[in-house]
């Protein structure tokens, strides 16, 4: 299921001459997290680096997905293809899709933004928007766990501001094991 990282957050308020702290346990998701909930977690991102560029825009169609990570024959990670990348490399200089390789117009490896699993959703965001890219790699030792997008990310956020609504709503109601 989710595999949630314990956060602390601790806020001093001051009730006249005496101080009292208030504490929160709370839960931050993960890129893993983020990864299972978006329902793209069964697919398989993955495109060899030598089939048509055709070939790739078929399994972004297929999928409903935006990105693929390339492989070559051995394997191994070799760089990702995206729509912006067909759109700006294919469509637009008047190439054709059926005879282009997808490593012709992939963004290499040694340009590839990647985060692993454990990353929290705040950490692959700010990956995202430094980079300006909209697809994130999840991967662990060079393998592929999965891909998340800045969709992803922000339901993901969502969810988390409502679970943080629910704690402290139900602070505030006296349903809650919380105490100041």
């Amino acid at each position: 299921m989710f595999r949630l990282i314990p956060t602390t957050t601790r806020t001093v308020f001051k009730l006249s001459s005496a101080s009292r702290a208030f504490s929160t346990v709370g839960t931050a998701f993960t890129a893993s997290d983020a990864a299972e909930l978006s329902g793209y977690n069964k697919i398989d991102f993955c495109i060899n680096e030598d089939a048509t560029v055709l070939e790739a825009v078929k399994t972004f169609v297929a999928h409903n997905i935006g990105c693929l990570v390339t492989k070559n024959s051995d394997g191994d990670l070799t760089g990702i293809i995206s729509e912006r990348d067909y759109i700006s490399k294919i469509d637009l200089l008047g190439r054709t899709p059926e005879e282009t390789k997808v490593k012709e117009i992939s963004t290499p490896s040694s340009k590839l933004i990647t985060a692993n699993g454990g990353e929290s959703v705040q950490a692959c965001m700010e990956k995202m928007l430094n980079a300006d890219i909209r697809h994130l790699p999840l991967v662990d030792h060079g393998e592929l766990l999965g891909m998340v997008s800045i969709k992803d990310l922000v339901k993901t956020c969502i969810k988390e501001q409502e679970r943080t609504i629910q704690v402290l709503s139900d602070f505030t109601l006296g349903k809650s094991t919380y105490s100041c």
